[in-house]
């Protein structure tokens, strides 16, 4: 039966208030007295103390397989997050490189087509401009002709109507003539005029 812990700790304070120092046969008999006193209970915490130890790491062995298992699965969830997440910001850089490549061609063609308008409506104003200048000038070549065979017109009627007018006055004057003659023959004071006389 096991010595309780009371009567080991009277024990022991009754060495201690010896003054004399223990000898080396003293101090092997103290621990034979000890391992007599507490051997069995020493036994057993040594026994709870190893199983204690060996439980501990083993916990702590799992632990450490947990734990490493845990950040080894949170190591590559993260890895496949980033690569997903480097896979699509690829693929909007991609999309947006190729937007903005169609947007430059779009640009671009809009420009070389409204560049081609432009030299079109040029060349298609100029001749414009050029026809109407020359069926200005055609117009006005017409005018100028037809002014020029009025005006020859309108002399030549003017020219004939003075002929007509001086044609006119020479027999007013030859009716003049006639009457103031027929007025003097009225009056018997026409004469008339041989030619030998």
């Amino acid at each position: 039966m096991a010595i309780s812990e009371d009567t080991a700790n009277a024990c022991a304070e009754e060495a201690q208030e010896e003054d004399k120092p223990l000898s080396t046969e003293q101090g092997g008999n103290m621990d034979k007295i000890r391992d007599i006193l507490f051997g069995a209970q020493m036994r057993e915490y040594e026994t709870r103390f190893v199983r204690l130890e060996e439980s501990l790491l083993k916990e702590s062995a799992d632990l450490r397989d947990t734990a490493k298992r845990r950040f080894d699965a949170l190591e590559s969830y993260v890895k496949k997050e980033m690569e997903a997440l480097q896979s699509r910001v690829k693929a909007e850089r991609d999309e947006r490189s190729d937007f903005v490549r169609r947007l430059s061609r779009d640009l671009s063609e809009a420009s070389e087509s409204l560049s081609k308008r432009i030299g079109d409506l040029d060349e298609r104003t100029s001749q414009a401009h050029g026809q109407l200048r020359d069926e200005i000038l055609q117009q006005s070549k017409d005018l100028n002709e037809e002014i020029r065979v009025k005006q020859e017109e309108i002399s030549d009627l003017l020219e004939k109507r003075f002929q007509e007018l001086r044609n006119v006055k020479t027999d007013r004057a030859a009716l003049a003539t006639l009457f103031h003659e027929v007025a003097l023959r009225l009056k018997d004071e026409f004469k008339v005029v041989t030619a030998g006389a």
